[in-house]
């Protein structure tokens, strides 16, 4: 399932550029014990360029300085000695540190918060807006393979689920370099696959991926260059052409041959190379492809899973200027133009409450009052001489009308 081809008339169609993104020149570690002896020589003067667009990789068997490395480039250790720059600033520069995205060896997230409010709260670290949060989230969601899932605490996934949304975490920015520390580890061999399409899709947006792994099948299928690292030295770099290319072997591949045809060719190898030098056999896929092939035809008939599903596109965002590209890219475009955001939906209003029921009497008594009518004057009543007491005999005395 290798990524397509881009568009030769893109502008990002042949990224590569000799602009230095990382520059490393005498890189030394040494890690020391309680009483400041020398205990670890992790990285011993290690010189390399990286440049944009390009996929390089730091191989290595464990301890070999892989990780170290990672981590002086991104300004968590300090150097014994030596030289890094990280366009053209330290890295514990702080804005050079926004342009970075990076996947440490063990994800360290949250472990109450679900996948969504994960990335919202990393987006608000680099100051993207409210709209911009919501629809990066929901694109890398989407690529990773979580979008089913976001409501569940990312301290129920597993490992391989927590590495999916670690990855989206890095990639929330939009970073120029993405750093990639064992990017396939706990990962199903579907979540490799879509792993190595995003790396693809990054280089030909033009970004720059630093790849550390000690999986050589998934460094041989993405990386540009390689150095290989151990006891903390350098001990191989070039491409991969360079480093694996036998210049001594000849490999000849033809269709369906009749026996006959085959005979033929085979004596007249033999005038010039010994037999037992000659090989004839049918080529093999590898078990990677084969796997995907079978996983394809039984997801078509598959029932719905509660873990991850594949992503099969990278968040528009991220990618940009292709025409014709595989499903792992299709994402990465989207978050990367504003105009072209999904609307956030708007939170619902809470329901009223109930309105409480109101004395249909009262109610009509209430409005008689606040609007009443125009009274018409009424004339005292006569009193009765008989009740009155002297004080309201006399009052009446004065109320009577003359004769």
């Amino acid at each position: 399932m290798p990524v397509a081809e881009l568009n030769p008339q893109s502008p990002i169609a042949n990224p590569k550029s000799a602009e230095v993104v990382v520059s490393v020149r005498g890189l030394t570690k040494v890690f020391k014990d309680f009483w400041n002896r020398p205990k670890a020589l992790a990285v011993d003067n290690v010189d390399f360029d990286v440049r944009r667009g390009e996929v390089f990789g730091l191989l290595g068997p464990n301890g070999s300085g892989k990780s170290t490395t990672v981590k002086l480039l991104l300004g968590l250790l300090y150097p014994t000695k030596g030289h890094i720059e990280v366009f053209g600033h330290s890295p514990r520069h702080v804005q050079t540190k926004a342009r970075i995205g990076y996947l440490p060896e063990e994800s360290y997230l949250y472990r109450y918060l679900n996948s969504r409010e994960t990335l919202n709260f990393f987006g608000n670290l680099f100051h993207l807006s409210r709209g911009e949060r919501a629809n990066r989230a929901g694109q890398l969601l989407e690529m990773v393979g979580l979008s089913q899932v976001y409501t569940r605490s990312v301290g129920e996934f597993s490992k391989g689920m927590q590495r999916r949304i670690g990855l989206a975490q890095a990639l929330i920015n939009d970073p120029d370099l993405v750093i990639l520390d064992e990017p396939t580890s706990g990962l199903d061999p579907i979540g490799c696959r879509e792993m190595k399409d995003l790396i693809l899709a990054l280089s030909r947006r033009g970004k720059t991926v630093i790849l550390s792994s000690h999986l050589l099948a998934d460094v041989e299928d993405v990386c540009d260059r390689v150095i290989i690292l151990y006891g903390g030295k350098i001990q191989a770099m070039g491409t991969l052409k360079e480093l694996l290319t036998e210049p001594d072997t000849l490999r000849i591949t033809t269709p369906v041959l009749p026996r006959e045809t085959v005979e033929r060719v085979l004596e007249m190898i033999r005038h010039d190379v010994a037999a037992d030098q000659v090989r004839v056999d049918n080529p093999t896929q590898n078990l990677e492809s084969y796997f995907l092939d079978v996983v394809q035809k039984a997801r078509q008939a598959a029932a719905e899973t509660s873990g991850a599903v594949s992503g099969a596109r990278v968040a528009a965002y991220l990618r940009a200027g292709a025409d014709e590209r595989p499903p792992a890219e299709k994402i990465l475009e989207r978050l990367a133009l504003p105009q072209a955001a999904q609307p956030v939906a708007k939170p619902k209003p809470p329901s009223p409450a109930p309105v409480p029921a109101v004395d249909a009497g009262k109610l009509e008594a209430l409005t008689r009052v606040a609007t009443p009518a125009p009274a018409k004057p009424t004339p005292a009543p006569e009193p009765k001489p008989a009740d009155l007491s002297k004080a309201d005999e006399k009052l009446a005395s004065l109320l009577e009308k003359p004769k």
